[in-house]
C-alpha cells in the first residue's frame, strides 16, 4: 500500500481499470512513456473525474500478466520489449490485486517505440495526462537520433568548399593556434585542415572533398545553410528595458554577418557576459578574468548549439532578460533529462560540431556541462537552474536565474575569500614600501581604486594597518 500511494505523486503515471482483460490502450501508453521520460502504468485502478484513484482490482491477475508478456514480446504488436521481470509486479491494495508496470525511457538507439507494426501511425508520446500520436516530423527526429553517426557527420553533397566563409575559418584557426600553439594542424592547408577537424570529407558519390553538414553549419553562410536546413535559425534577444521590445538582437538571417554557428557563438557570448560582474581572482599575482560563472555560461551556450536539431522548427533562441538567461534549442535530450543532470555521459546531437569547439578549448568536459553549471550556480548562492523538455515541437530549455541589473551581485562567501586574498597582498606590498599610495597599490594589483579603498578600510578597521602622518609625507605601519 505504501508503494502504491507513492505513485500518486508521480505525474508520469496512468491508471487503467482492466477488471477481466488487458486493455488495448495499455500499448499506446507503453509507447508514449518509452518515447518520453518513462512512467508507471497501473492496471486494476479507475480514476474519478476529480482525480481520485479507486482500486477496482483484477479478477485473474496472473492470466492478464501472461497475456501482457505474450503481447509485449510479439514484434507485430510492440517494436521492442524494454521490460524485465523486475519492472512488473502484482500488489494488493485494499484487498484488490493490481498490476504495476514501470516503463523506462528507451535508449535513443531503440526509439521510436511503436505498436501494431506501424512506425508512422503507431508511435506515441505523452502530452499532459494523455497519449498522442506522434507526427511524421517527430518520428523522423527520433530516427535521426538513433544511429551512432550523428547527422552533422554526413557529407553535404550539393555543396563544394566554396560555401565555406574564409574569414570565419581564419578566425577559427587563429583561436585554435592561440589555444594549442604548435599543434600539428597549423601547417595544413585550409582544405586539409577542414578535413581533419571534421568540417569536410570525401564524397562517396564523386570522390571530391565537400563540406560535411557540421562544416556547413560552423563555417558556411546562412543563405547556403538554409538550403540544407530549411528550419535553421539562430536568434539572440536581449530584453533589459520593459519599455523597449528589444534592447539588442542578433539573428542569423539579418544578412549583415555570416549567420553561422561559430560567429554566433562568439557574438552572443560577448553580449551575454557584458553585464556579468567579473569577480576578482588571482593566479599568483596576475588577475584572471575568466571565472567559473563565465565558464558555466560558455558551457550553457555551447551545449545549446551542439544539441540542437537544426531540421526542427523554431531554431535556437537565447533570451537575456532582467532576471534570467534562457537557452532554447530544437530537439529533446538524447540521454534523457535524468541522465543529463547526473552527468558522466557525453552524447551530443552534433558530435562533429562538439569536436570543433573542443579543439579551441570550449566544452571540453565531456558529460559534465550541465552538472557543472548547477554546481557553479549553487556556489554563487543563486536560484537553481531549470531544465525543461517540451514536445510537439521538441525543444530543450535551460533557464539560469540571476539579476543582470545588479551585475555586482556575487555571493558573500566569494567576496570574503577575495577580500582576504587582497588584504594579504596589500600587507605584503606595504612591507616592501610603506609609503605606497592607494593609487599605486591599485595599479600594482590591477584592481580599481574603489576596491583598494574598501580593502584598506577593512584592514584599518581591524587594526591591522595604521596610517602614520599625513597624506603627503605619511606612511602605513603594519600592525599584524
Amino acid at each position: 500500500m505504501k508503494k502504491f500511494d507513492s505513485y500518486r505523486e508521480n505525474n508520469r503515471r496512468e491508471v487503467k481499470k482492466a477488471t477481466d482483460k488487458l486493455p488495448n490502450s495499455v500499448w499506446e501508453t507503453y509507447s508514449s512513456f518509452a518515447n518520453c521520460r518513462g512512467g508507471v502504468i497501473i492496471l486494476g485502478v479507475s480514476e474519478d473525474r476529480d482525480g481520485r484513484w479507486n482500486p477496482t482490482g483484477i479478477k485473474d491477475a496472473a492470466s492478464i500478466l501472461k497475456d501482457f508478456w505474450n503481447m509485449i514480446n510479439n514484434p507485430q504488436k510492440v517494436s521492442k520489449n524494454l521490460l524485465t521481470d523486475d519492472d512488473v509486479e502484482i500488489e494488493t491494495v485494499q484487498g484488490n490485486q493490481v498490476i504495476i508496470i514501470q516503463v523506462p525511457l528507451a535508449d535513443r538507439s531503440d526509439r521510436p517505440i511503436y505498436i501494431n507494426n506501424n512506425l508512422m501511425n503507431g508511435t506515441y508520446r505523452r502530452n499532459g495526462d494523455g497519449d498522442y500520436h506522434c507526427s511524421r516530423a517527430e518520428v523522423q527526429a527520433m530516427l535521426r537520433d538513433a544511429p551512432e553517426e550523428t547527422t552533422d557527420m554526413k557529407v553535404a553533397e550539393q555543396f563544394d568548399l566554396s560555401v565555406i566563409d574564409r574569414d570565419t575559418l581564419s578566425a577559427y584557426r587563429n583561436r585554435h593556434r592561440a589555444w594549442k600553439a604548435g599543434h600539428v594542424f597549423e601547417s595544413y592547408s585550409d582544405e586539409e585542415y577542414l578535413r581533419v577537424i571534421g568540417a569536410a570529407a570525401v564524397s562517396k558519390e564523386d570522390g571530391k572533398l565537400r563540406p560535411t553538414e557540421a562544416g556547413l553549419l560552423m563555417f558556411g553562410h546562412e543563405y547556403d545553410i538554409v538550403r540544407e536546413f530549411p528550419e535553421y535559425f539562430l536568434d539572440y534577444r536581449e530584453m533589459l528595458d520593459p519599455s523597449i521590445r528589444w534592447t539588442d538582437r542578433l539573428q542569423s538571417s539579418s544578412g549583415d554577418w555570416s549567420g553561422n554557428i561559430f560567429d554566433f557563438f562568439f557574438r552572443t557570448y560577448s553580449k551575454i557576459i557584458r553585464d556579468v560582474k567579473i569577480p576578482f581572482k588571482l593566479d599568483g599575482i596576475v588577475r584572471v578574468d575568466d571565472t567559473p560563472v563565465h565558464q558555466a555560461l560558455r558551457e550553457a551556450l555551447v551545449n545549446c548549439l551542439v544539441n540542437a536539431d537544426f531540421y526542427q522548427p523554431q531554431g535556437v533562441v537565447i533570451r537575456k532578460e532582467i532576471h534570467e538567461l534562457i537557452f532554447e534549442n530544437p530537439g529533446t535530450i538524447r540521454t534523457g533529462k535524468k541522465q543529463m543532470l547526473r552527468g558522466g555521459i557525453s552524447d551530443p546531437r552534433n558530435k562533429n560540431i562538439m569536436k570543433m569547439f573542443n579543439l579551441i578549448g570550449i566544452g571540453e568536459r565531456a558529460g559534465s556541462g550541465v552538472p557543472d553549471i548547477y554546481s557553479v550556480w549553487d556556489r554563487q548562492g543563486w536560484e537553481q537552474p531549470e531544465v525543461e523538455e517540451r514536445y510537439s515541437p521538441d525543444r530543450t530549455v535551460l533557464t539560469l536565474k540571476f539579476d543582470f541589473q545588479n551585475p555586482d551581485k556575487v555571493s558573500k562567501s566569494q567576496d570574503d575569500t577575495l577580500d582576504d586574498t587582497l588584504e594579504l597582498l596589500v600587507k605584503q606590498k606595504l612591507k616592501t614600501n610603506k609609503k605606497m599610495t592607494q593609487v599605486q597599490l591599485a595599479k600594482e594589483l590591477n584592481i580599481s581604486t574603489a576596491t583598494i579603498k574598501r580593502v584598506m578600510k577593512s584592514l584599518s578597521d581591524k587594526n591591522e594597518i595604521v596610517r602614520v602622518g599625513g597624506k603627503r609625507f605619511g606612511y602605513w605601519d603594519i600592525v599584524s
